[in-house]
């Protein structure tokens, strides 16, 4: 089974160590590029909940939950560490998540994905319960080549120079 351990007030630079090992070859890059003051403001607002999930006593990776828009709950991010992944832990760790999301104040609880995250990603996110209701095309700088993420990141995704 998968536990949850709240995180409450990280050390930054663990906080970024965890966010790499879960995000790094998605190119998650969003935390990475925000200085000491504007992160700590987010993760230790009242309205963001950190965990990190263990099977066995194992870490095997972090979600994060955004409350800041009343009635809705976002997991902002979910992510499994390479070595948990293909190990049928994502399921109950998502269902663990969505425990600690819904309360009886929340009428939603949301999550988005991208064409950058695994190709199972969202017929996953359907199986436990999802339901696609946008597309949206979001455009940035790949963060490879802006220095916020090495350039081995994310092997799978051409480097476009």
């Amino acid at each position: 089974s998968v536990k949850l351990r709240q995180i409450s007030n990280p050390d930054l630079s663990w906080y970024r160590g965890v966010f790499l090992r879960a995000g790094e070859h998605w190119l998650w890059w969003s935390r990475l590029e925000m200085n000491d003051t504007e992160l700590a403001a987010v993760l230790n607002a009242p309205t963001t909940e950190l965990f990190i999930a263990q099977a066995d006593g194992v870490e095997i990776g972090m979600a994060e939950l955004d409350r800041s828009q009343p009635g809705q709950v976002e997991i902002a991010f979910f992510g499994l560490y390479a070595q948990a992944l293909g190990k049928a832990l994502g399921r109950p760790f998502m269902q663990a998540v969505l425990d600690r999301a819904w309360t009886s104040s929340i009428s939603r609880v949301w999550v988005h994905t991208c064409t950058l995250d695994s190709a199972v990603a969202l017929p996953f996110y359907v199986k436990c319960g999802f339901k696609p209701y946008k597309r949206a095309i979001e455009v940035a700088d790949d963060p490879r080549l802006r220095g916020v993420l090495p350039e081995s990141a994310a092997p799978q995704v051409p480097i476009i120079r």
